[in-house]
């Protein structure tokens, strides 16, 4: 490299740092303002006590519209109408999808841009970019990058887990082979003492097919109940466990971003106007989040107290904003410079969120998949499913 091309990406940086410095200190006078003048026609709707007893109510309802819709996949997931790969509920996750998706693309991006180009907000930097957008479309792709480390995570951890459970048998195993020189077939048995102490109580043959010399099978006899052992299919089946885990942690995630932001948003309301609505449509939309995310829970096999931990934190996450919203009520200004920048990012962030997760994790994972391809009924069903769930969720935009 010479010194002239070092002396110009010098100059380069330097400019770069400039344009960076001057872009903060105008982000930072834009939120120097601690209120703003403009009204808002919600103000002449204003009444704090009726306010108030739509808030407990909205708490109340939201509470047990969210507990009883992640509640369902949990507890029915027993239940031949109800479970995971049954017909009824991929409509039902379809349906819930649509909700996802719309809540994304309709509410929260919707309401990032109203934020962040609110009359409150100076034109400089906020109205000369399109932040709401570029914000969520870094959420999304740091969406991917996290699904992609925690499924590569996951499948390691269990991997490992695999290779530690079966050098544990094989350790304290004593085996005795005897071959088949005419059909080239050797059989590998397990000491029943040992047996018992690689798999407690279970007892009774199993075989692992394998390749020995002179191209024939190993059949290793084991514990009753399981699978005929292929390497593949155990890898298939970890992989998609591991999908599974990571795609409920992150649906959590996005899901629970955007509903303190809601809850909070409702609980500094003091318009009766506004919040009779949010009421309704908060409802419907958190029973089918819950619906979505408690299917993603069930898929996931977590334990009964994960499972049940996950989603009471799911139920309680919108109610605890609306209750924070209303001892906060006195002291915040939603106008403020400062709420709405916070506001607006939030909001965007979890729209990235949402897409990503509706488009990608449970849309595409179902709508792609061998079960939906295999079925013309299923999949009449589901897009059907699929489009009503996204046409209602969008139509709530009408009043919330």
């Amino acid at each position: 490299m010479s010194v002239t091309e070092g002396f110009d990406i010098l100059v380069c940086l330097t400019r770069f740092r400039e344009q960076l410095s001057f872009f903060w200190a105008r982000v930072s006078e834009s939120m120097a303002a601690t209120s703003c003048a403009a009204v808002d026609a919600a103000e002449e709707c204003r009444d704090g006590e009726a306010a108030l007893r739509l808030k407990v109510a909205a708490i109340a309802a939201i509470l047990v519209a969210g507990a009883v819709g992640v509640a369902i996949p949990l507890v029915g997931r027993k239940q031949r109408l109800l479970r995971t790969d049954g017909g009824l509920f991929v409509c039902a996750k379809a349906f819930a999808a649509g909700v996802i998706l719309a809540t994304g693309f309709v509410h929260m991006l919707h309401g990032a841009e109203s934020s962040l180009t609110h009359p409150c907000l100076p034109d400089s930097p906020w109205r000369r970019f399109p932040f709401a957008g570029f914000v969520a479309m870094l959420a999304a792709l740091g969406t991917l990058v996290v699904d992609f480390l925690g499924t590569q995570f996951y499948e390691r951890k269990q991997r490992a887990e695999s290779t530690n459970a079966a050098a544990a048998v094989s350790a304290v195993a004593p085996i005795s082979a005897a071959e088949d020189d005419k059909n080239g077939i050797t059989v590998i048995s397990v000491a029943p003492e040992a047996r018992g102490e690689a798999s407690g109580s279970e007892k009774g043959p199993m075989h692992v097919h394998s390749t020995a010399h002179r191209h024939g099978h190993v059949h290793v006899l084991a514990t009753p109940g399981r699978p005929h052992g292929h390497g593949r299919e155990d890898e298939g089946e970890a992989s998609s466990h591991a999908r599974n885990v990571v795609v409920s942690q992150i649906l959590e995630l996005g899901i629970v971003s955007h509903s303190v932001i809601i809850g909070l948003s409702l609980g500094v309301s003091q318009s009766p106007c506004t919040i009779r609505p949010l009421v309704a449509a908060l409802s419907f939309h958190q029973f089918f989040e819950g619906f979505a995310l408690g299917g993603c829970i069930s898929q996931a096999q977590f334990k009964n107290t994960v499972a049940a931990v996950v989603a009471g934190f799911f139920a309680i996450t919108t109610p605890a904003g609306i209750a924070a919203g209303l001892g906060i009520a006195s002291s915040y200004d939603a106008k403020s410079p400062r709420a709405l920048v916070a506001e607006g990012l939030l909001d965007s962030m979890s729209a990235g969120i949402l897409v990503y997760m509706a488009l990608v994790d449970l849309i595409a994972a179902d709508f792609l998949g061998q079960t939906m391809r295999c079925d013309v009924r299923l999949q009449v069903a589901s897009y059907s499913a699929l489009f009503l769930g996204a046409g209602a969720m969008s139509a709530l935009a009408v009043w919330a």
